[in-house]
């Protein structure tokens, strides 16, 4: 090799370990990787157990996709409201109990509304009861080789027993591609339609970063502020996995910032997902309830992009898109087969999914032989942002 194309690598990689040093500066956790092969880029603290929040969704999602996959269900299939998908708080979409949408509507509301009742719907219609599902989930993690993940809801909603690593999420996210690539525009849309409701993607990379393809955001108190941006160019995929951050608009900074790095670059570090070895505290799970919540105004505790604010300083994700490519979705038209694990425990023939409103027919109920599903409910009363309150035990 030339001395002077070794010394232009050598300058390259400076310039990018310079960029990323001061990314790590915030020492939060992060797993910048090549979505086609799985080359790591950059990875901190990639082992360390967090709070997912939202991010979990991803997993719902995956399981839903396999059990259509499987036959268990169809894209067309009925998801009902049941009590308790309808009392999961905010961020959420308010069905009522009964309530029947479609499952690929399900699907798509939960990923870009990252609605709470919905996620708990779908979990309870392909599972047939919260644990179950649950244990599908975890199965699902060790399957991928998740080993710093596990799952008690479909929603995210806090729990101390509910943890994952940026690493994890990365397996997951390559999974998602590879395994159903049919679903990945559900993860780029733009924005909701419900009626005369516009609902706009918490992702705030979306349709604001060039190429940007999804694919989802988290947020409760404890977990701060998490994020999994995805985006194409040239050819190229790259993913980018945050975990942590202190606002909407940090996040998607630190992920957009961690995706230009490695657009800028065609070096990686000798690691694959598969083969990092795990490093530093894998046990402890960091809480961010003090930092994100308790020092934090109540509107800055929030999934959704910041209202503008004059004084605030100037970024293109505070920015309002004009005329955002809305996906329009309803109750009803739910006329596909029963998800398996709901066979037995609804009365189909007296329901109208076609029209998402119930028909004569009681919320499907717990099998008598199982309790039923405990619902981790904030300890105080009120609610931050999105999400419950985390109080101290």
């Amino acid at each position: 090799m030339r001395p002077r194309h070794l010394l232009k690598i050598l300058s390259a990689g400076a310039v990018f370990a310079a960029a990323l040093a001061a990314q790590q500066a915030q020492a939060n956790p992060a797993v910048l990787f090549d979505l086609d092969n799985g080359r790591i880029l950059e990875h901190q603290d990639a082992f360390k157990r967090w709070y997912p929040a939202s991010l979990t969704k991803l997993m719902t999602a995956y399981v839903a996709f396999k059990a259509i996959a499987d036959g268990e269900a169809a894209l067309n299939s009925p998801i009902r409201m049941t009590k308790l998908a309808s009392s999961q708080p905010p961020s959420k979409m308010g069905f009522k109990p009964g309530s029947v949408l479609r499952l690929d509507t399900a699907v798509k509301i939960m990923i870009t509304k990252s609605a709470n009742d919905v996620a708990m719907a779908i979990g309870e219609n392909i599972g047939g009861t919260q644990e179950d599902f649950a244990a599908r989930m975890n199965a699902t993690a060790a399957q991928l080789g998740m080993t710093g993940t596990h799952f008690v809801n479909p929603n995210g909603l806090f729990s101390p027993d509910q943890y994952t690593t940026a690493r994890d999420i990365a397996l997951l996210v390559t999974a998602l591609r590879r395994d159903f690539p049919q679903y990945q525009p559900w993860f780029s849309i733009e924005g909701l339609s419900l009626g005369k409701k516009k609902i706009p993607n918490y992702n705030l990379l979306v349709g604001r970063y060039p190429g940007a393809t999804g694919m989802k955001t988290g947020f409760v108190c404890p977990s701060g502020f998490n994020m999994v941006g995805t985006a194409t160019r040239n050819g190229r995929t790259l993913a980018a996995v945050v975990l942590g951050e202190k606002s909407a608009i940090a996040r998607a900074d630190a992920a957009a910032k961690l995706l230009d790095q490695g657009f800028g670059t065609s070096m990686t570090t000798s690691a694959s997902l598969t083969s990092l070895q795990p490093y530093g505290d894998t046990l402890a799970v960091n809480d961010m309830q003090e930092e994100v919540c308790n020092k934090q105004p109540k509107e800055a505790q929030s999934e959704a992009a910041p209202a503008p604010d004059a004084k605030a300083p100037k970024s293109p994700w505070r920015e309002k898109l004009v005329n955002p490519r809305l996906v329009a979705v309803s109750l009803g038209g739910a006329t596909g087969p029963v998800p398996r694990a709901m066979i037995g425990r609804v009365e189909v023939a007296d329901t109208a999914p076609e029209t998402g409103k119930a028909a004569n027919v009681p919320v499907p109920v717990w099998r008598p032989d199982r309790p039923a599903p405990a619902f981790v409910a904030p300890v105080a009363a009120g609610m931050q942002g999105d999400q419950p309150v985390k109080t101290a035990n």
